[in-house]
């Protein structure tokens, strides 16, 4: 009777503690500033307005979540672990299971911050996704294609790249291709001959990658073959397989934080780059609200939702052709990380620039601002001349133009009349043209672990440009200025020093000037 009640405090014990919720706050110094956590709030960074309360265990807002905070005042926020915050208008409230979460002094600017989190937390593993990413664009097959992925339609697309002279690149070919989810060959009736389509895109110039995630589809041969080796997700309680509402239904699911199964996973994909010949995989899903442990149970006890998502993300680290939409932490690794879906609009334009600077300020150098125009396929569809906006179109293939990469999916000969298609090719060339700039600023973010996208702030610290969402930094030399609506002028605010604009004319810095920027014209600025 005694054991059994020392057994019953023990357990009781061991829930409280398990239930401890440990917060913090952290107070605002005065003008400082604070950059974090999830990538797609770029924009309303830096958290200048209270928020409601966010979790970074079930929440990504379609993008990658990190668990870091940095300041214009020196200082970082970081834990290993997801937590709960909220901005409040005084303080960083933070909540977590896990730990007490501090705040580090690491100096006085973001820069300072930046470095010191990233040494201490996501120091640079020294390599990099493969140079082609960061010298020509790429392609993706999602908004021509859609689910009806096929051999005729992708190299017909494939020809109209070579016909209207735009530059070879990264050819990834999306959704649908395989058979079902959990299968790895081509359908039959969609791809005679995939091999040789592979074969035939290569003597083309292109590299191949092809859409997977880590689904299964029920009742099929592989989701039998992989409930026996228990290397699916099982439902709490279970020893069976869990179904995971996505937006493709209900699958199962690997498990990939089983050794085994990761294994196999990674395998499974060698082996289908000897049959095809394909050079890598974009790796779609991932994102943590799949993986509730209050739904699932996994290989390991007290897993938590996190863990599937970093295990997934560490499947790329095996292919340097690879790239991610949704992740956790792993930042300074030889990932490719692609923001969210967009749709077509100018709002959403307006995005990319804050969003590209929040995944460089949470370690993800190596990142691609989406697909020019936006993901969203519906906008694409039976378009008419009158009511479709080319200049949205121009203006989003600009701003790609001087990022780290830059990936077109709608056919902008389609839809482009020929004196725009004009404009985006000129854009295409100019990625190609600075294409070893971007690659030398790639190769320095692999050892120091700088973003290639930069803050004004972070670069020039106590000029008045922590607030500055329009413009950025590709690395120490260029700052970027690019059209983000249908107008034909903006301001631009120039750091201190001299700056030579893309025209040739020399300017004093240490000001605001007005810039009149043609559909032609991407304005930008070298550093002299």
């Amino acid at each position: 009777m005694f054991k059994k009640f020392t057994l019953c405090i023990a357990l009781s014990l061991s829930t409280m503690l398990n239930a401890q919720t440990f917060t913090s706050d952290i107070p605002f110094l005065a003008g400082e500033k604070w950059w974090g956590a999830f990538v797609a709030k770029g924009s309303e960074m830096p958290y200048l307005q209270p928020t409601g309360m966010f979790d970074l265990s079930n929440q990504g807002f379609n993008n990658q979540a990190v668990p870091l905070f940095v300041s214009n005042k020196g200082r970082y926020i970081w834990s290993d672990e997801a937590f709960r915050f909220q901005i409040t208008a005084a303080a960083i409230h933070l909540e977590s299971k896990f730990e007490e979460i501090k705040v580090t002094v690491a100096g006085k600017t973001l820069r300072d911050a930046y470095l010191a989190a990233c040494r201490a937390h996501f120091p640079p593993s020294g390599k990099l996704p493969d140079p082609l990413f960061f010298s020509m664009p790429q392609y993706n097959t999602w908004i021509e294609l859609m689910y009806n992925q096929n051999q005729r339609d992708i190299l017909n697309y494939a020809d109209k790249i070579i016909e209207h002279d735009f530059p070879k690149g990264v050819f990834m070919i999306d959704d649908n291709w395989q058979k079902y989810y959990g299968n790895f060959d081509f359908k039959p009736d969609k791809f005679p001959d995939p091999k040789g389509m592979v074969e035939q895109l290569h003597a083309m110039g292109f590299k191949i990658m092809l859409w997977i995630c880590p689904f299964v589809s029920a009742d099929s041969p592989e989701f039998r073959e992989l409930a026996k080796k228990n290397y699916l997700l099982r439902r709490k309680g279970s020893k069976e397989p869990a179904l995971i509402s996505w937006w493709n239904g209900y699958s199962a699911c690997y498990d990939l934080t089983n050794p085994e199964a990761f294994d196999y996973f990674v395998g499974i994909l060698k082996e289908m780059q000897q049959k095809y010949g394909v050079d890598g995989f974009k790796l779609d899903a991932g994102d943590a609200y799949f993986y509730d442990p209050n739904r699932i149970d996994s290989y390991k006890p007290n897993t938590q939702s996190t863990d599937h998502t970093l295990a997934w993300a560490k499947i790329g680290l095996s292919f340097p052709f690879n790239e991610y939409r949704a992740g956790w932490r792993m930042g300074g690794e030889a990932l490719v990380q692609r923001l969210g879906d967009k749709d077509y609009s100018w709002k959403a334009v307006g995005l990319l620039i804050p969003d590209m600077i929040a995944a460089g300020l949470l370690g993800y150098a190596y990142a691609c601002p989406d697909m020019i125009g936006g993901g969203g396929f519906t906008s694409f569809l039976n378009i008419a001349d009158d009511k479709f906006d080319q200049t949205l179109i121009v203006r989003s293939t600009q701003v790609h133009a001087l990022m780290p990469m830059m990936q077109f999916s709608v056919a902008p000969w389609r839809i482009l009349n020929a004196e725009n298609l004009a404009i985006c090719r000129e854009m295409a060339y100019l990625h190609v043209k600075m294409g070893d700039y971007i690659l030398k600023c790639a190769q320095q973010a692999s050892q120091t672990g700088e973003p290639i996208i930069r803050h004004l702030e972070y670069m020039f610290p106590e000029q008045g440009f922590a607030d500055c969402k329009d413009q950025f930094m590709l690395g120490e030399k260029f700052l970027v200025a690019p059209m983000l609506n249908a107008e034909k002028q903006r301001t631009v605010v120039l750091p201190k020093g001299k700056w030579r604009d893309e025209l040739g004319n020399v300017l004093s810095g240490g000001k605001t000037i007005t810039v009149t920027a043609t559909i032609k014209r991407l304005p930008y600025f070298e550093k002299i």
